[in-house]
């Protein structure tokens, strides 16, 4: 038989069974049947159940305790094994398995990060380390034990749901009645099949107040708080909804010069992890460092040594930019309830768990009333039988039947005092007492017991009926025990916006070919315009007035004719362009200043007209708005008497790029040449503080420090009692703990009001700050001294008022000014007082009528903050 025809036969056999199948949905073989399956349907069916059991079974948390279902099975199997003592955690994971169905690895690293929480588990022995990375040790050498505060607020078999494990054995609890919104402050992160949850933990004492403001009917606000510290911006937290993000940093102090430090990490990152991003934007460029130190042990330190002459406060802007120093989180909150996902906000969530939480303990005191009321019962069947005894009544009864009978018929007098029927169990109960216990009855000790229990019954029911003050005190409580050292490590704060191009380092050299009109950084044989980065744009002028903004490349074509090449910063208001240039081929010499700010990228403008012929025949670019002054010689002509005159630039105010510009002569012009460079037009710069972000701004937001020029400096005074000189550049960073920024002025007395902790007395003194940028102390140098006050007003008064055994001493009123002279900042000062001092406080200032000046307004360069009172602390 040919192929063709077995390929025939072998079709129409198909074709037959086929047909078979689909008729009677199944074939014989031998004496077994098969059924046959459409593999979509399959694939369906089976897809569906896989996804929902990863949703349901492992990845997403249940809204009432926060708990994925692993996590819920150790915490029942370490209650199980509970003794106080701890437990190998390879016991733990064992024994986990008798209620999970997967690995045990799964169990384990499960276990690890529930112990690295440090909320329900007690460790001991290496469980890794969160900053570093670093992996626990082998489960056979680690211990666990839950927490005082697990067993406190998890577990309770009374109150909890039960269902049978996976393979029908042992039983588990559906869901932990746990009386604590647990979900929010752990945290979670799971990834399922087509859906993914993540809720950032928050902060145990937060939870518990917001939760306590809840319940009052208050407003309340959540903000995540993270175990690595770190600084945060929660503005579009969105209540942990999909869609929000969060902003973290790491915390970055200045060492000195040549060091920065890094003490806390952004959220999910690592020393290590940390440290392999800043290398990498070294070697790319973006960053100059020389080398790295990780001393990171309890508490995280990492010593960043910078190259020489190199700014640590642009540093630091750079690593925010370019290494993960800085990192953006988008919560995604969802729970499963009712066995299905549910997204949900922080704020609802904390409100289902404190309404949960409330129920769970009104059912507790619902099971304990029952409790006592049945004990109740007992004592007093127990009193009526012993007292009254009818135990006698049943000496001539023959049978069971009717020893129950004679008994009841003995307690028929008595039901009406009890609170509910006199069942059968509660007679045979009464037969069970032996005859010892009766003999040694004391009835008495009987109606003291009733009484007891009758006074817990009124405790309980008045907590019943006063549930919501009894939730609260119960979570002040929660928070008395298990609150302290849990207080907020993520700093929140409102964090500007930190643009690349201004922080990066220059890794590039331009290069231009100004005939053939070509830039970029490959042309190393052609002239030498700047230093750049890789991510620079470049503005770049031709002769026709035509101009262009590109992105820095290798090579770069832009046209022929090239007379002016720069980095371009956009929204540089400062840049000012002075041009002079020809309209037309014969038509007028218009001169223009003025700055450009933005344009679309690659997109060629035009400075002059636009006319067919023009010509641009002077120009500069003055980075602070200089105006120099220029020499004009004109062609020579019949009847024109003057050919040479001069230009001053500062007389022709600064306009937009699309301005024509004035005209400086209708004749045909020789030639332009520089007489003098000139100064700026733009005057002193205005300066701003943003206390939110701690940075300073050119855009008028925050407070108004006045109208800075080349040599001016800004002073710095911190809370702790520090100062330094800086530089107005909108690149400084600050400390912490400002107190305040403000213009320095070297004649300025400041008066200061501390704490000396060497001698135990507080101090006075008034002292002028002397030039230094090195953070200086002006309280001495033990870190136990306090600043309680300073303030820069000329005439300052203080009333003093006394505590301790002075107590009853009037306060004294001091004129700081008549009572301590003019000082250098190193001086200790004058005692403030020999007496036990308890409050400072700071009256309204005498101005002497001689001394009255003035008062200049922020446009006329002063501080806003002059002759203010500046900080109120300590004693106050």
């Amino acid at each position: 038989m040919s192929t063709e025809n077995k390929d025939n036969l072998e079709q129409s056999e198909n074709k037959e069974l086929a047909k078979d199948t689909n008729t009677e949905g199944k074939e014989k073989s031998g004496d077994k049947l098969h059924k046959i399956m459409q593999l979509s349907g399959m694939y369906k069916d089976w897809f569906l159940d896989y996804a929902s059991y990863v949703i349901l079974e492992r990845a997403v948390p249940h809204l009432h305790d926060g708990l994925k279902p692993v996590q819920r099975r150790i915490l029942h199997a370490m209650k199980r094994l509970d003794d106080g003592r701890y437990n190998k955690v390879a016991n733990i994971i064992g024994y986990t398995m008798q209620y999970h169905p997967h690995g045990d690895a799964s169990i384990g690293d499960a276990l690890v990060q529930l112990g690295q929480k440090d909320i329900l588990i007690d460790t001991q022995g290496n469980w890794g380390n969160t900053l570093t990375g670093d992996s626990a040790a082998a489960p056979r050498y680690i211990e666990a034990r839950l927490t005082k505060f697990a067993l406190d607020v998890v577990f309770n078999p009374k109150t909890t749901e039960w269902k049978r494990s996976y393979d029908g054995r042992n039983e588990e609890p559906v869901t932990l009645p746990i009386k604590f919104p647990l979900l929010l402050a752990q945290g979670v992160e799971g990834i399922a099949v087509g859906l993914a949850s993540k809720i950032l933990p928050h902060n145990f004492n937060e939870l518990i107040d917001a939760s306590i403001a809840y319940l009052k009917g208050k407003e309340f606000e959540l903000f995540p708080d993270f175990p690595t510290g770190g600084i945060a911006d929660f503005s579009k937290y969105n209540d942990g909804l999909r869609g929000g993000s969060i902003k973290i940093r790491a915390k970055i102090e200045k060492e000195d010069k040549k060091t920065l430090k890094i003490t806390e990490l952004p959220f999910g990152k690592t020393t290590q992890s940390l440290i392999d991003s800043i290398l990498k934007a070294n070697e790319k460029g973006k960053i100059k460092i020389r080398k790295i130190d990780d001393n990171t042990a309890e508490h995280v330190e990492i010593l960043v040594h910078l190259q020489a002459g190199t700014s640590p406060d642009q540093t630091i802007d750079a690593l925010y930019a370019f290494t993960d120093c800085e990192v953006s989180v988008s919560p995604n909150a969802c729970v499963i309830k009712d066995a299905k996902p549910l997204f949900v906000g922080v704020t609802e969530m904390l409100k289902i768990s404190t309404d949960s939480t409330v129920q769970l303990l009104k059912r507790e005191l619902e099971i304990k009333m029952d409790e006592l009321k049945e004990s109740w019962h007992m004592s007093s069947l127990e009193k009526i039988f012993i007292e009254n005894r009818i135990y006698h009544d049943i000496e001539e009864s023959e049978t069971w039947e009717n020893v129950i009978e004679m008994i009841d018929k003995g307690l028929e007098p008595f039901k009406k005092m009890l609170l509910r029927e006199v069942t059968l169990e509660d007679i045979i109960k009464l037969t069970e007492i032996k005859i010892k216990r009766i003999s040694k009855y004391d009835s008495k000790k009987s109606e003291e017991i009733i009484r007891g229990l009758e006074d817990e019954m009124k405790e309980v029911q008045n907590h019943l009926d006063n549930i919501i003050d009894f939730a609260i005190n119960y979570f002040k409580q929660i928070r008395k025990k298990y609150g302290d050292g849990r207080d907020r490590k993520t700093e929140i704060r409102n964090l500007e916006s930190i643009e690349a191009t201004q922080v990066v380092v220059p890794n590039q050299k331009l290069f231009v070919d100004r005939q053939e009109g070509f830039i970029g950084t490959s042309l190393r044989k052609d002239e030498f315009v700047c230093d750049c980065s890789d991510i620079d744009e470049i503005i770049v002028f031709l002769r026709d007035g035509r101009y262009l903004i590109t992105k820095v490349s290798e090579k770069t074509f832009v046209g022929k004719d090239i007379i002016h090449v720069a980095v371009f910063k956009r929204n540089d208001t400062r840049t000012i362009y002075n041009v002079i240039y020809r309209d037309g081929l014969n038509g007028n010499i218009i001169v223009k200043r003025c700055a450009i700010k933005g344009i679309t990228r690659d997109k060629e403008y035009d400075i002059t007209k636009g006319t067919k012929g023009s010509k641009i025949l002077y120009m500069t670019a003055n980075p602070n708005g200089e105006a120099e002054i220029v020499k004009v010689y004109l062609r020579p002509r019949p009847r024109l008497k003057k050919t040479v005159f001069e230009f001053d630039f500062s007389e022709l105010a600064i306009k937009g790029r699309q301005s024509i510009g004035n005209i400086l002569t209708k004749y045909a012009v020789h030639k332009i040449v520089l007489k003098d460079e000139g100064v700026s037009t733009l005057g002193g710069r205005k300066i701003w503080f943003e206390e939110e972000v701690l940075r300073l701004n050119d855009n008028a937001r925050g407070i108004f420090l006045g109208e800075f020029h080349s040599d001016d400096k800004i002073l710095v005074i911190t809370k702790s009692g520090k100062y330094r000189l800086t530089s107005y550049d909108l690149m400084n960073h600050f400390e912490d703990d400002v107190l305040f920024v403000e213009k320095f002025r070297p004649d300025k007395i400041f008066s200061a009001v501390y704490y000396d902790a060497d001698l135990e007395y507080y101090y006075v003194k008034r002292f002028t700050i002397e030039p230094t940028d090195k953070l200086t102390s002006f309280i001495g140098d033990n870190e136990e001294s306090r600043l309680i006050k300073i303030t820069e007003v000329e005439y300052p008064r203080l009333e003093v008022s006394f505590g301790g055994k002075h107590k009853n001493r009037d306060s004294e009123i001091i004129e700081i000014a008549d009572f301590i002279g003019v000082k250098s900042y190193k001086a200790r000062g004058k005692r403030l007082s020999n007496y036990e001092v308890k409050v400072v406080k700071e009256l309204e200032p005498l101005i002497k009528e001689d001394e009255v000046k003035p008062k200049e307004s922020p446009d006329d360069n002063q501080d806003d903050t002059s002759q203010m009172s500046l900080f109120q602390n300590g004693k106050d």
